[in-house]
């Protein structure tokens, strides 16, 4: 069941823009034990949501790495969502009516920021575990920066330490795509639908890359009656239907934005410098086939986080490898959470 915390305060941006308060939408699983010491915080990607039960699979099980029988797993919607916590869908306090375009932009720092609130709210000085994938791992990055003795053991997959232009790309060209939809600009919550579902399919691109698409989408052996017809075309309309049910086109061009403002190095000594101040027992994990984060972009994590822990999953998934690969997964957390 989802919680709600309301910080009844000012919460200043970086963008320089004031909200007047805040609300954070967040899920819990599992009992807090008497000294506080079993929380699992897990931080969700772009367009997930506090349940993370729901969104990935074999993890908040019996004997899975988020066990609710072991760990008292918290998990917090992001600034700029549309899943309960302020963001473009919610109430603006100085107007009475939803915020729509009107949203600021807001950065991955501003989510942590928001999360650390949370925390405190929860009586929460301490995580066994700090966990993220994707934009999740871009939190959990910030947040050991920004607050070093928070998480005893963190895991970062498939993510990196700053938005890297190929990302950025892929962002930019799908707020090309909600751009080009004429009601986006209306203060409805319709406004700009069908641009985001168009955005979507090209975010599908990115998230699984040639070999996975060849893999699921190949044409069934039985030809077409039509040379035109394929089966991924279905896939991809499919795909940006089922965003369009569920999501906010305002909230998802904002949050491509909070995206595109990662840079640990930002307003610091360096990417580097930044790493080297982590002191969590760190895990790193990456996909052979990620497009949107290679392992060649963990390289720089790898080689400044001191201590870490590196693996590669072997997938043909891309990004999405860390949502279909639960049992190496599992397998690779377990170890490293049971070797301390």
């Amino acid at each position: 069941m989802t919680k709600i915390f309301k910080y009844d305060k000012e919460f200043s941006l970086e963008c320089g823009e004031v909200l007047p308060s805040l609300t954070v939408a967040y899920h819990t699983y599992g009992e807090l034990n008497a000294d506080k010491s079993n929380v699992a915080w897990v931080c969700h990607a772009l367009t997930a949501n506090s349940d993370v039960a729901d969104w990935w699979p074999g993890t908040v099980e019996a004997g899975r790495f988020l066990d609710p029988a072991e760990y008292f797993v918290v998990c917090a919607n992001i600034l700029g969502s549309c899943y309960g916590t302020t963001g473009p869908t919610e109430i603006n306090p100085a107007t009475g009516e939803p915020w729509y375009g009107d949203f600021p932009k807001v950065t991955i720092r501003d989510m942590v920021r928001a999360h650390q609130l949370l925390a405190q709210y929860l009586g929460i000085e301490h995580v066994k575990l700090l966990i993220g994938s994707s934009v999740g791992g871009f939190q959990c990055l910030e947040w050991s920066v920004m607050q070093p003795d928070f998480a005893e053991n963190c895991v970062f997959i498939a993510t990196g330490a700053q938005a890297y232009p190929w990302g950025v790309a892929f962002n930019e060209s799908q707020r090309m795509a909600i751009e080009s939809d004429p009601t986006f600009g209306d203060a409805t919550a319709e406004a700009g639908l069908n641009g985001m579902a168009t955005a979507r399919s090209i975010a599908l691109l990115s998230y699984r890359g040639g070999k996975a698409y060849d893999k699921t989408q190949a044409d069934p052996a039985e030809p077409y009656d039509s040379p035109f017809m394929h089966r991924v075309l279905s896939y991809q309309r499919y795909q940006g239907e089922k965003l369009r049910r569920r999501f906010n086109a305002y909230s998802y061009y904002r949050l491509l934005q909070a995206y595109d403002s990662h840079n640990l190095g930002r307003g610091r000594e360096s990417v580097q410098a930044a790493l080297q101040s982590i002191k969590a027992r760190v895990l790193l994990v990456s996909i052979t086939s990620d497009l949107l984060f290679p392992p060649s972009d963990h390289q720089v994590m790898v080689d400044n986080i001191k201590g870490s822990e590196y693996h590669v999953i072997d997938s043909d998934f891309g990004h999405d490898g860390f949502l279909v690969e639960s049992d190496k997964l599992n397998g690779i957390i377990q170890s490293f959470i049971k070797e301390k």
